[in-house]
């Protein structure tokens, strides 16, 4: 699936070149050929570069080098990049702080898919292992290099919940039906993001129902009747209410 999104950038770099003054050839070259620890250092130059620094792609291809960094043994066992998964979410979110219209965030989706793969796979372990803080770091740069993405907000909200931050959860959770909405519904959601969705409703209900709020809980179960009835889980925890 990597190669897809690169195939992508390499038939954008033409408009790349035509939209800014540097197109990163230079990255993406190393990026294609896997040297990624070389386009890291070349990427983070262009970070702190003044004539670069408030350019969007040098902070994707970051994210991108440490994702994939992020699955490699050498990497994962070297101290600097043991953390190279967390760094890849924290780089997305600086990239999308810069590339506020999505001038180039769609003709990333594949990799929007893999690392959003990577974060709710990461977020609801540490959620189910009641490690809650962790989860939340997880969830919260989900929903900041991807707002639109209408699960991490439950999540979030969740975390905060269980972290007794009341006020903070419900802000995030209220953020969750209007991105469904804005998305035309979930069955319009990529794959990856309905997981999470499915996920999330489940978790959430769960949650309803410990502080005595059952019909609430089946209201939410509600909102995914449509589209996980044959998923085991979900069907189990809807016919429980």
């Amino acid at each position: 699936m990597m190669r897809s999104y690169v195939l992508a950038a390499i038939a954008f770099l033409p408009c790349l070149a035509q939209a800014q003054k540097q197109p990163y050839e230079d990255l993406l070259v190393r990026y294609v050929d896997e040297k990624y620890e070389d386009c890291l250092g070349k990427a983070f130059m262009y970070t702190e570069k003044e004539s670069t620094k408030k350019d969007p792609l040098p902070f994707l291809y970051v994210s991108m080098c440490y994702y994939e960094m992020s699955k490699i043994d050498k990497y994962r066992a070297m101290e600097e990049y043991k953390k190279a998964d967390r760094d890849a979410v924290k780089y997305a979110e600086k990239y999308r702080k810069k590339d506020k219209n999505k001038e180039f965030f769609d003709n990333y989706a594949d990799y929007w898919s893999e690392l959003n793969t990577l974060a709710q796979d990461a977020g609801l372990n540490d959620y189910e292992a009641n490690s809650f803080s962790k989860a939340k770091q997880w969830f919260d740069g989900m929903t900041g290099y991807y707002p639109e993405n209408p699960g991490p907000w439950l999540m979030l909200g969740l975390t905060m919940l269980k972290s007794n931050l009341v006020k903070e959860g419900e802000a995030a959770i209220a953020k969750f039906q209007p991105a469904i909405d804005a998305a035309g519904g979930i069955g319009m959601l990529p794959d990856d993001q309905k997981k999470l969705v499915k996920s999330a409703l489940i978790h959430y209900a769960t949650y309803l129902d410990s502080k005595g709020n059952k019909a609430k809980a089946k209201d939410m179960l509600e909102i995914g009747k449509d589209f996980f009835m044959e998923d085991p889980e979900f069907k189990g925890t809807y016919e429980s209410y």
